[in-house]
Formats: C-alpha cells, sequence, structure tokens
C-alpha cells in the first residue's frame, strides 16, 4: 500500500467516525450499552457540577429545587412553542383541575397575553366578578410577581389556590392608566359547563346554549341542554364557544357528533405519531334543525375542532371573529417528581384538511364582534338574526 493511499483511507475512516460521532451524539439511545453509560453519565455529572458549584458558591442562597425546576422549564422552553412547557408538582395540581371542570381560585377563564393573562370571562358571583375584575382586563402581577412572559398554565396556577386562601391580583384596563391591586379570598368554582335558555325572535323559538369547556363529560351536559330545547319548541340552535378556550379531544369529537351523525370529525398527524382520524359516533339531533356557531379570539383548540367540523360539513354557519388559532395536540406526561410535560405531539386536521393556523385560527362567515362597553351582546343578536335566515 503506498503511503498516499493509507494516509487517504485514514483520512475517510476520521470522517465516518466524526459523521458517526454526530450522529450518536444527538441519539444516545442507540449507542452500546457501556458506551451510553459512560456518556450519557458526563452530561448528568455537568449537569450536576454547575448545580453543585452554584449552591456551594453562589453569594446568596438559593431555594431549595428553584435550580432543578428552571433548568427543565429552560429545556422546554428551548422548542420555542407557546404550547409546550413544564408543570412542577405544585402546578400539576391545578392542571388536573381544570380538566375535571372545576378548581379553587377565583372564578374567571383567561388567555395568554405579553403583559401577563387577558380576562375572557368572569362568572357570577365569583371573588373575581365582586372584586370588579371585567372582560378584557389584564392581569398583570400575582402577589406582587409579574406574571408577564409565563404560559398561562403556569400563570393560573399562581392565581388559583386552597379556598379561603387570599390572592393579591394586579389589574390593568387597557386604554386608561387604571391600574388597581385587588385582594380576595379564593373559594371552590364549579365552572358551568353547558347552559341554555329559549328565546322568541320574530315569533320563532331558538335556543342558546353556551359550552364553556371541554371538560370530560362536557357532551353530556351539552346533550341535555340541547335535547330540553328542542322538547321546549326550538327550530334553531345557536352553539356560542366563545371564551371556550378547548379541553380534550375526545369530547370535542363527542360534542360534534351531537350534529353530525357520521364521518370524519377531525384528523391527527405528528412526526412520530401515526395519523389517525376521529369519526362521529353517531346519535345526532336531526339535520334539518339549523344551527350557528358563535366564536371569538377567545375560541381555541377543541373549539376550533368542533367549529371547522360543523362548517366544513356545512351542518353549521360560523358567526363571530377569527378564533384563536390552536390546531396542536398536546400530550401530558407524568413525572417521577410529581410534575408533568405538557408537549406538543402532532397537528389536527379539519375534514376538508385545513388546519388551524397558529395564531390565525379559523375565520367566520359571517363577521360580528359584540361590544363589552354595552350592555347588550351585539354579536348573538347577529347570530340569532342569520340561525333566521337560514330558516327561510
Amino acid at each position: 500500500m503506498t503511503p498516499r493511499r493509507g494516509f487517504a483511507i485514514a483520512v475517510c475512516v476520521l470522517l465516518i467516525g466524526l459523521a458517526g460521532g454526530l450522529w450518536l451524539g444527538g441519539h444516545p439511545t442507540s449507542l452500546p450499552g457501556f458506551l451510553r453509560d459512560t456518556f450519557v453519565e458526563d452530561d448528568h455529572a455537568l449537569h450536576a457540577q454547575v448545580v453543585d458549584t452554584i449552591e456551594d458558591n453562589y453569594y446568596k442562597k438559593i431555594p431549595e429545587g428553584r435550580l432543578e425546576e428552571q433548568s427543565l422549564r429552560g429545556i422546554v422552553e428551548a422548542l420555542h412553542d407557546p404550547f409546550s412547557h413544564y408543570i412542577s408538582p405544585k402546578e400539576a395540581k391545578r392542571f388536573r383541575e381544570s380538566i375535571e371542570g372545576d378548581f379553587e381560585g377565583v372564578g374567571m377563564t383567561v388567555e395568554r397575553n405579553k403583559r401577563g393573562l387577558k380576562v375572557l370571562t368572569v362568572f357570577r358571583g365569583t371573588p373575581a366578578r365582586r372584586a370588579g375584575i371585567r372582560q378584557g382586563d389584564l392581569i398583570t402581577a400575582v402577589n406582587g410577581r409579574s406574571i408577564a412572559g409565563l404560559d398561562s398554565e403556569t400563570a393560573t396556577a399562581r392565581i388559583k389556590g386552597p379556598a379561603g386562601t387570599a390572592v393579591r391580583l394586579r389589574v390593568v384596563t387597557p386604554g386608561t392608566k387604571r391600574r388597581r391591586e385587588l385582594r380576595m379570598k379564593r373559594r371552590r368554582i364549579e365552572l358551568p359547563v353547558a347552559t341554555g335558555r329559549v328565546v322568541t325572535q320574530d315569533g320563532r323559538k331558538l335556543a342558546v346554549i353556551k359550552l364553556l369547556t371541554f371538560t370530560d363529560g362536557a357532551h353530556g351536559l351539552l346533550r341535555a341542554q340541547v335535547d330540553s330545547a328542542l322538547k321546549r319548541g326550538a327550530n334553531g340552535i345557536v352553539l356560542d364557544l366563545r371564551g371556550n378556550g378547548g379541553g380534550l379531544l375526545r369530547e370535542a369529537v363527542l360534542v360534534s357528533s351531537i350534529f353530525i351523525e357520521d364521518g370524519v370529525i377531525v384528523s391527527v398527524r405528528g412526526r412520530k405519531r401515526s395519523s389517525r382520524s376521529e369519526r362521529a359516533v353517531g346519535g345526532a339531533i336531526a339535520s334539518n334543525i339549523p344551527v350557528v356557531v358563535l366564536v371569538d379570539r377567545g375560541s381555541a383548540s377543541a373549539s376550533e375542532i368542533t367549529t371547522g367540523a360543523l362548517r366544513d360539513r356545512h351542518r353549521a354557519t360560523v358567526v363571530g371573529t377569527r378564533t384563536f388559532g390552536k390546531g396542536l395536540v398536546q400530550e401530558v406526561e407524568p413525572l417521577p417528581n410529581g410534575g408533568a410535560l405538557d408537549i406538543t405531539v402532532a397537528n389536527y386536521y379539519l375534514p376538508h384538511g385545513e388546519t388551524i393556523a397558529p395564531r390565525k385560527g379559523l375565520k367566520p362567515q359571517v363577521r360580528t364582534r359584540d361590544n363589552p362597553r354595552t350592555r347588550r351582546d351585539e354579536a348573538l343578536r347577529v347570530a340569532l338574526d342569520t340561525l333566521l335566515q337560514k330558516q327561510r
């Protein structure tokens, strides 16, 4: 073998080795056991060294567990995904309560805002309503700590707490210089998941049914309201999903199935998830009963699935403003420390193949907006008029 040929072979081997090393570095589970233990252990050792050095030498005492918690948050924040985040053990309890449909807090729904949280709904008879908080207000601090930049789950977890305990909220009314520090006592809040009433418009009975959230069992509560309204003579339905931030995928399918007898409701596709389609389960109300879906910027996730399915299947007219824009599937992975990892794993696709664009949402077929400064519900009036036109 000539020296030149030997040198070329050595270079090739080196390049192959470097390429393999880079690949295995990003896929440590593919390493042989003894190598994986060695290299992964080095990562753990480096992490431990940084933590130990700070704890031993930093000029101020660090609260126990803070470094580890912030380290976990930082890993997820590196995804730059506003819907993926680490949930601490303390926050996890509040997160589970929100899925179950009741919680201990002050009685309002909110969405994330760059300054903190924007108030979407304030329920009657709650501490928030008695304190003077109104739709559109911004909450910028909780107990003196700014919540600007926090994900909504973390921020709301700071507001929630055991019934009887106090919480201080800094509240700003947009468009004014008004800034208030409000103190209120938390209480157990049972969300009115589904409410309904029958109104008479131009001599016709119409149902107005509001669904607040897609928590476990929401479809059954909604169906009870629908059936009750139809028994009272309603011959059209406004499904009010304003301020409904979503919830469980299965509930979105079951709610949609109240109005759609069969066929695809939504499809799910992800990089590491096999594609699947969720279909209507049957038992829908009569197809000749007209439906209008009323939405706003607070309508998100499962609300958008139901809205898109009813629109694409020509089962309802969408009235209101653009929706929030969250066509993403979240999975919650419990962690050994009692916390959880809430991570985006796939996209939703509506029956016609459209995904729900982040921050753009779904465009209404009839555009209208309620004026929060008046006592009248202008958007609902347009929805009822649209419903009447569908009956003619």
